[in-house]
């Protein structure tokens, strides 16, 4: 009935894996959880790890080498069994005891073969350096089920997500995005040019591993090369996100020598600003377009 497919790097995925095996247990249905270690180098955590092995219908294994998030996806749903497969990141949680129930009741009434249940964040305010991811996730990520409905194909996530294993496996991840960023943009624009329906629903995971602010930057940077990448290759086209949107804008009215410009002059004090404790999401949105200008070199 139900394989969940948890994607981890060095991270304790023991806890998590014990409370979707205690819903799932409550809930006498037939399952699996297979969690795959895409290379961790920490061993420690991977000894930690090996507890999963000791659940009931649970297995914890290591691929030799890092695949990137999007490939070790889909070696996960290569070995499942079963017709629905839930995808959830290592460092989430489910925010409800019945989080198991409540997606097994929407699979078995909706004629969609994908359901989002979405992701929300702690309401306590992190230390300061870890600011910036926490204020995005809460301002960008968390959104209500009633205002994704509007526009299903713009605020999915693949970080707690029900597909039907046979969807998944016509339509995969991209194996060519081996670094972080923009593999869910591809997956959700696949689903979007089959006419794949989304289903969303309120049933949140909650992230629990925000990351320095600075560590947050530089990852976004690496999804802004994936984005680059993307475009020049002809995957995407320049609607696909708001932040190209913006881009194309700017260049067909020549704006884009005054963004690089004011970037050049004020990516330092830009910097500094979102690794403090009053980051500006407005000024982070400007770092990217400057920085994703930068890396077209446009003049």
């Amino acid at each position: 009935m139900l394989s969940i497919l948890i994607p981890t790097y060095n991270y304790n995925t023991f806890p998590l894996v014990k409370e979707l095996f205690n819903q799932c247990q409550k809930c006498k249905i037939e399952y699996e959880i297979i969690v795959l270690d895409d290379g961790s180098e920490n061993n420690e955590i991977k000894e930690n790890n090996l507890k999963i092995n000791t659940l009931s219908n649970c297995s914890f294994e290591v691929n030799e080498f890092n695949l990137g998030r999007g490939p070790n996806i889909n070696k996960l749903v290569s070995k499942a069994k079963h017709s629905w497969v839930l995808i959830m990141d290592c460092d989430t949680f489910p925010s409800d005891p019945f989080f198991i129930k409540k997606y097994l009741e929407a699979s078995s009434t909706t004629k969609s073969k994908v359901i989002f249940g979405g992701i929300s964040y702690k309401k306590e305010q992190p230390s300061d350096d870890e600011l910036l991811r926490w204020m995005y996730g809460k301002k960008r990520e968390s959104i209500s089920a009633e205002v994704r409905k509007k526009h299903p194909y713009n605020h999915v996530l693949t970080s707690n997500i029900l597909i039907q294993k046979e969807l998944i496996e016509e339509i995969p991840f991209p194996d060519y995005i081996k670094t972080y960023g923009y593999e869910d943009l591809i997956l959700v624009l696949g689903f979007k040019k089959n006419n794949i329906q989304i289903e969303h629903i309120s049933n949140p995971s909650l992230h629990l591993n925000l990351e320095k602010s600075l560590v947050f930057l530089n990852k976004c940077n690496v999804a802004l090369g994936n984005l680059k990448y993307l475009l020049d290759s002809k995957i995407i086209e320049k609607e696909s996100t708001s932040l190209l949107n913006l881009y194309s804008s700017l260049q067909k009215k020549r704006l884009l020598f005054l963004v690089s410009f004011l970037f050049r002059i004020s990516k330092k004090q830009i910097i500094r600003n979102l690794i403090s404790k009053k980051p500006s999401l407005l000024l982070f949105d400007f770092y990217k377009l400057g920085y994703f200008n930068d890396l077209n070199k446009t003049i």
